[in-house]
């Protein structure tokens, strides 16, 4: 096989709503905890529950317009994406590291956004899907530097 694939598909539910940072150029970047859950059963027996967090970032101003806007903590969402590592220097001169998944696209489960949030109709809500052309890219990684995950 030719090639290689960074994919990620995940279902979970937010652990907080959405941070949103608007840049000087236009651009934004909006950044959220969702949390996936995997239940099983141990050799003994018992019911057992282990909750992965993972940090998505959304680069694109379309999306993440929609992210700010709909999302809120507790909502349940699937998002498709690649992972991203990068590395820091922190102001103590620590080499810090963090794994994020730059959402391409997401999908709201769950009571449909454009009703009253409190009528729970249970109906899926729409895809929101982007492509690369509408990310802007105006703002280099030094705008991240520093930053810490979030505090979970």
């Amino acid at each position: 096989m030719a090639g290689t694939l960074n994919k990620v598909m995940l279902i979970g539910n937010l652990g907080k709503d959405p941070e949103v940072r608007n840049f000087d150029n236009g651009g934004m970047l909006v950044r959220f905890p969702i949390a996936t859950t995997e239940n099983y059963t141990d050799r003994d027996g018992n019911r057992r529950e282990n909750t992965e967090w993972h940090t998505i970032v959304v680069r694109s101003p379309r999306l993440g317009e929609i992210c700010e806007r709909y999302l809120k903590k507790g909502d349940k969402v699937f998002i498709e994406g690649k992972i991203r590592s990068r590395q820091w220097t922190d102001e103590y001169n620590q080499t810090r590291y963090n794994v994020e998944v730059s959402a391409d696209s997401m999908t709201m489960l769950g009571p449909n956004p454009m009703r009253n949030r409190d009528e729970g109709s249970g109906t899926p809500r729409t895809a929101y899907r982007h492509s690369d052309e509408d990310h802007d890219y105006g703002h280099d990684a030094s705008d991240h530097q520093g930053e810490d995950d979030f505090p979970f």
